[in-house]
């Protein structure tokens, strides 16, 4: 890049006139000083990287993309755009970007036009070194953060030297799992976009990141990120599961596992909300690990049928407060005599008894496994 910028630099200072450099895909790459005339579209540009997608379509059409010597383009007052010269910048017939002078205050003789041309190829070459080596970098920033979430301790020593990764930084890992339900292109494409778009925000925490299958999975240096920025930028709902930090980049495998796990049990359990952290999952940390099918037998009678859904809901309810009658009563807004009937419908119900504890852990747990497989979904009701 400093090659490339140093081009630029020396062209300008040689035509006298100041110019700006984009890609193929018209994400500006350098420019120089600006000291003549300037409309708002070369400020936006400037700023934000690239122009609008309106004058984008507009240089379309006046042939940018199929020219392959230079052209003048007429200004646009509507897009506050002045007249430009566009040069092609070409290797072996491929199109790698565009060398722009506004031709105003004043325009551009044929001379400085066919000098600025015969900066192309050394542009050429400089674009394309740049090009190969960012593809290059990103794929191997790929295998190496692939390697590190599957446990390969080289990978860590990997974009550490690579500078990618501070090396006495403690990392925390976050996955954000799509609400909808199956994967997709469009969903992996817009996960990639919500992390991109972090990453260029968060580059300060050194952030790397990977889209899986079903989720994008996000690296950072330090504590975890706020919620509430984390699904601000995803451009589709998602749920996200943080694993615990950790000392070193090459502990990363252990705190993937622990978010990846925290956000499938956050798809199930819609009531521990759409940020979930493995540390706070409590028994869930546990019952993902369980076979679905092996619940209380009695409450498979309760499970099929909708009407005994408050008798769940009660007995949910009163088994997470440890069986105090008193605030079951007052979570539930609930008479402590149709509390006490609902319990006693249960119990007939389910064939149990509330008094024998190893037969209410047996319930309790049977709830949080019904929840973790669908089977039950309390509406939160009295």
């Amino acid at each position: 890049m400093a090659d490339l910028q140093r081009t630029v630099d020396e062209l300008a200072a040689r035509l006298g006139h100041p110019l700006l450099l984009e890609d193929r895909v018209q994400r500006v790459v350098a420019y120089s000083e600006q000291n003549g005339a300037m409309d708002d579209i070369r400020r936006d540009s400037i700023l934000r990287r690239r122009t609008t997608p309106e004058v984008r379509t507009w240089l379309r059409a006046a042939g940018i993309h199929e020219a392959t010597a230079p052209i003048r383009t007429a200004g646009a007052p509507h897009l506050g755009l002045l007249p430009r010269v566009c040069v092609p910048v070409r290797h072996a017939d491929g199109l790698l970007g565009f060398l722009w002078f506004i031709d105003a205050g004043p325009s551009m003789s044929d001379a400085q036009v066919a000098d600025a041309l015969a900066a192309v190829p050394g542009l050429a070459l400089a674009l394309y070194h740049e090009s190969l080596a960012s593809e290059l970098a990103s794929h191997r920033e790929l295998e190496a953060v692939t390697g590190l979430l599957l446990g390969e301790q080289d990978a860590a020593r990997q974009l550490i030297e690579a500078g990618a990764f501070p090396q006495a930084q403690a990392v925390t890992v976050h996955v954000a799992r799509p609400l909808a339900a199956e994967p997709s292109d469009s969903l992996r494409l817009a996960l990639e976009q919500g992390l991109l778009a972090l990453r260029r925000r968060l580059s300060g925490h050194h952030p790397l990141h990977l889209v899986r299958y079903d989720h994008g999975v996000l690296l950072m240096a330090g504590s975890a990120l706020a919620a509430a920025d984390l699904h601000a930028a995803m451009p589709v709902p998602v749920v996200v599961g943080v694993g615990r930090e950790r000392a070193a980049l090459a502990e990363a495998a252990e705190s993937y596992r622990e978010a990846r796990h925290a956000a499938e049990v956050a798809a199930r359990v819609p009531a521990l909300g759409r940020t979930t952290e493995w540390a706070r999952l409590g028994v869930y940390r546990m019952l993902t690990h369980l076979p679905a099918q092996e619940l209380h037998p009695g409450l498979e009678g309760l499970l099929a049928d909708a009407q005994h859904l408050p008798l769940l809901e009660t007995l949910e309810t009163y088994l997470d407060l440890a069986g105090s009658a008193v605030a079951t009563s007052r979570a539930l807004r609930l008479h402590r005599t149709s509390l006490y009937y609902r319990l006693q419908r249960v119990e007939a119900l389910a064939g149990t008894d509330l008094k024998d504890g190893g037969e209410r852990l047996a319930l309790h747990l049977s709830l949080k496994l019904a929840r973790l497989s669908g089977r039950y979904s309390p509406r939160g009701l009295p």
